[in-house]
C-alpha cells in the first residue's frame, strides 16, 4: 500500500535558514529532476543525468518529478538505484504546465528542499524543448551549466564538481549551480539488495505556490490544435544496389534549393530576430523585422522592456535555444520551441512545431508579449553527404566507413548503434542526438523510428538501404534499396 503521507525529514543532519533546508554534514546533495516519458520509462536524458549524480562520491542523491498520482510508483521503483529520497509534486493546480510553469513549480521545490547542484536531462524526448533546465537555473539564482558531456566530483573538494561540455568547455564548479546533462551515461540496473526509498507527495499547499503561475494557468504558451504530422514523408523511388553511387553523384551535382516559407496575408509589426538566421521565418509574418546582433540575455532583455517588440525569434541551435529559454524565465513570458512555421490570421500569431518525436504537428499561440520562439533554420554550411549506420549494419561497420571515406562522407549513428557502443554518442542522429541538413542522407540498416527520422528531415536527397520492404524508413527516403548490406559491394 502506497504512503503519501507527509513524512519528516530524512534522518541526516540539516539546518533551515528562512524556507530553505540545507545539509550540514561533508555529503553533497544533488537533486535530480525526471520526468516519466510517454512510454512509461525514465527519459533518457533523465536518466543519463541520474546515473551521473549516482556516480559523484559523496552524494545524497534526491528525485524530483511534477505529475499525476500514477508517477508514484516510477518514482518508488527508480529510488532501488541509489537516491536516498524521491519527491512526486503532484496537484491538479499543476496539470497542462508549459516549461515556464514546469520551472516555477520545480524552484519551488528545490529552494524548499536545498541542494548544492541539481543534474537536468538536456531535453525530453516527448517536448524536446530543453527550456526547463535554463529556466529553472534563472529561478533559483544557480549557475548553469548546460550540455555537460562528463561529470566527476573534485577530488580536493566534496563540494566542488568537474564539468567538461560538448564544445568542450572544462569547468570547475562550486555549489549552487545546475547542469544539463547530454546522454553520456546508461542507467545502472538494480542490485539484488537495493532497497526502495520514501516517495513524499507535495502538493501546491505543501509549497505555498501560486497557483495563478502553475500549471493551465500560469502557461502563457497554449496549444490550440494538433494534427497528425505528415509532412515529412516522401514519395520512395526503388532502385538496385549498382544505381547507389550514380544516385549520390546526381545528388551531389543537384542540391536541394532552401525550403520556401509559406507567407501570411496579413503582416506583423515590430518582430525581433536574433541573428539574421530566422529572417525567413520572419518574413513569412512581418515586413518590420529588425536584425539584432546576438547577444547576451541581459541585453536582449533590456531591449524587449524598452521597445515592446510582438515578437522575437531565435535560431534552434543549442545557443539559441538556451538564451531564449533564459529571457523567457527572466521576463515570465512565453516561449515555443522548434518552431517549422509561423502564421499570422491578423489577430494572433500562430507557431507550428513537431511533438513527440515528430508524429505530431502542434499550432501554438502565446497569450503574453513579445511571443517569443525559436525556430528550426536550414544552415547554409551543411555536410555534402552523411551516411546513418543502424544496427543492421552492425557487422559491417568497417567497411561502411571505407566506403564514406571513399565517397568523401561523414558518418552518423542510430541510438541503438550508440547505445551498444559500436559509435560514439557525439555521432548519434536523431531526436536525442543531433539533426543533419545534408544534401545526401544515406541511411543503412536504420529500420526508421520517428526518433532518428526527426534528425534527418531537413536533408535533401534521402537513400535507405534495409533488407525489409516494409520498414518505415522508406516512407522517409526519396530512394529506396532492398538488400543486406553485404550485397552493397561498398
Amino acid at each position: 500500500m502506497r504512503n503519501t503521507k507527509k513524512s519528516s525529514l530524512p534522518l541526516l543532519q540539516y539546518t533551515t535558514g528562512g524556507d530553505e533546508i540545507v545539509l550540514v554534514n561533508n555529503m553533497i546533495k544533488i537533486i535530480v529532476c525526471v520526468r516519466q516519458s510517454a512510454s512509461g520509462d525514465i527519459n533518457p536524458f533523465d536518466a543519463s543525468a541520474y546515473e551521473a549524480a549516482l556516480r559523484i562520491p559523496s552524494s545524497h542523491v534526491i528525485l524530483l518529478s511534477m505529475g499525476p498520482m500514477k508517477v508514484y510508483d516510477f518514482l518508488k521503483k527508480l529510488t532501488r538505484l541509489g537516491a536516498k529520497e524521491a519527491y512526486l509534486l503532484s496537484d491538479s493546480a499543476f496539470a497542462g504546465a508549459d516549461t515556464l510553469a514546469t520551472s516555477y513549480t520545480l524552484s519551488l521545490a528545490i529552494k524548499k528542499l536545498g541542494a548544492d547542484f541539481v543534474f537536468c536531462g538536456r531535453q525530453t524526448t516527448d517536448g524536446d524543448t530543453g527550456q526547463v533546465g535554463p529556466q529553472l537555473a534563472i529561478r533559483l539564482g544557480y549557475d548553469l551549466t548546460c550540455q555537460a558531456m562528463s561529470i566527476s566530483g573534485d577530488t580536493a573538494d566534496g563540494k566542488r564538481i568537474r564539468v567538461t561540455t560538448r564544445m568542450g568547455e572544462e569547468k570547475l564548479l562550486t555549489s549552487p549551480a545546475l547542469i544539463t546533462v547530454e546522454k553520456i551515461y546508461n542507467l545502472r540496473l538494480p542490485s539484488l539488495r537495493g532497497k526502495t526509498a520514501e516517495v513524499k507527495v507535495l502538493d501546491a499547499t505543501d509549497l505555498v505556490a501560486d497557483t495563478s503561475r502553475c500549471g493551465s494557468a500560469g502557461s502563457p504558451t497554449k496549444v490550440v490544435r494538433s494534427f497528425e504530422n505528415n509532412l515529412d514523408r516522401r514519395k520512395c523511388k526503388f532502385i538496385s544496389p549498382s544505381e547507389l553511387e550514380s544516385v549520390i553523384s546526381g545528388a551531389r551535382k543537384n542540391p536541394r534549393t532552401k525550403p520556401t516559407t509559406k507567407t501570411s496575408e496579413h503582416r506583423l509589426d515590430k518582430v525581433f530576430i536574433i541573428g539574421a538566421s530566422p529572417l525567413d521565418f520572419a518574413k513569412a509574418i512581418s515586413d518590420d523585422i529588425r536584425i539584432v546582433e546576438e547577444c547576451d540575455a541581459d541585453k536582449i532583455c533590456k531591449l524587449i522592456a524598452e521597445e515592446n517588440p510582438s515578437c522575437v525569434l531565435w535560431g534552434s541551435d543549442s545557443a539559441g535555444k538556451i538564451t531564449a529559454a533564459t529571457v523567457a524565465a527572466r521576463l515570465e513570458l512565453g516561449l515555443c520551441a522548434d518552431c517549422t512555421a509561423l502564421e499570422f490570421d491578423g489577430k494572433e500569431l500562430f507557431m507550428y512545431r513537431p511533438a513527440f518525436g515528430g508524429n505530431i504537428i502542434a499550432k501554438i499561440k502565446s497569450t503574453s508579449r513579445p511571443a517569443m520562439a525559436t525556430v528550426r533554420c536550414v544552415s547554409d554550411l551543411r555536410p555534402s553527404v552523411v551516411i546513418g549506420v543502424g544496427m543492421g549494419a552492425k557487422n559491417y561497420l568497417e567497411q561502411v566507413q571505407d566506403f564514406a571515406k571513399r565517397i568523401g562522407a561523414d558518418v552518423g549513428a542510430s541510438r541503438l548503434m550508440v547505445d551498444h557502443d559500436f559509435l560514439p554518442y557525439e555521432s548519434q542522429i536523431g531526436l536525442t542526438g543531433k539533426c543533419v541538413s545534408a544534401d545526401v542522407y544515406i541511411a543503412i540498416g536504420i529500420s526508421g523510428a520517428v526518433h532518428h527520422i526527426a534528425g534527418i528531415r531537413s536533408s535533401g536527397k534521402i537513400i535507405a538501404i534495409n533488407p525489409d520492404s516494409s520498414a518505415p524508413i522508406f516512407d522517409y527516403a526519396d530512394y529506396g534499396i532492398v538488400a543486406k548490406v553485404e550485397d552493397l559491394s561498398l
